[in-house]
């Protein structure tokens, strides 16, 4: 993001695993079918890129396991995939609610000026005056745009729009918002 914003990738958030992030994708919903498909609740943007991996890994009880995407699909109800070892609505049922992640190393490499969100996770927030706001926690997706939670002093929940974001310096860990220190966030 150059100084006067640009395009911003939207990934879930990212956890450290070894020398790599791993960066969480989406996470299995309900069961469809007969056959052991899942509806997939997707963080990127478009929905079915998602489905552009065909290799997946699952985070169950901490631990990350590789799975073969055998299939895909995008539906008017949303993204829907076919795992490998998954045969029955029973097996699926029992993978409903976990993460989807790949390792950071995967995703596509940015435009310049263009971050995903879970880069931007853990740098520090800060007024165009220099003031500290907290830390970028997390974002989230409402139905009035995209917010982006930091957590300080108080939490402020911030538009994630580019009249809002000043400047990213990655190499700093430091992003800069046109927001103040002791604005509301009502």
């Amino acid at each position: 993001m150059s100084d006067q914003g640009s395009e911003v990738e939207k990934a879930g958030p990212a956890k450290e695993q070894g020398g790599d992030r791993w960066v969480v994708l989406g996470k299995i919903g309900s069961p469809f079918g007969v056959q052991g498909w899942v509806r997939i609740t997707s963080y990127t943007d478009p929905p079915d890129n998602i489905l552009d991996y065909d290799r997946w890994y699952l985070n169950r009880a901490g631990q990350w396991q590789q799975v073969e995407v055998e299939d895909g699909r995008m539906t008017a109800k949303g993204v829907q995939a076919k795992l490998a070892g998954i045969e029955t609505p029973e097996d699926a049922r029992l993978q409903t609610g976990v993460e989807i992640g790949v390792p950071r190393s995967q995703l596509p490499p940015t435009e310049p000026g263009e971050y995903y969100w879970s880069d931007l996770e853990g740098l520090e927030a800060l007024t165009p005056g220099g003031e500290t706001l907290g830390r970028v926690d997390h974002f989230r997706s409402t139905p009035g745009g995209d917010v982006v939670v930091i957590r300080g002093a108080k939490e402020h929940w911030i538009p994630f729009v580019k009249d809002r974001i000043v400047k990213v310096d990655l190499d700093a860990g430091r992003i800069v918002f046109d927001w103040g220190v002791d604005w509301l966030d009502d």
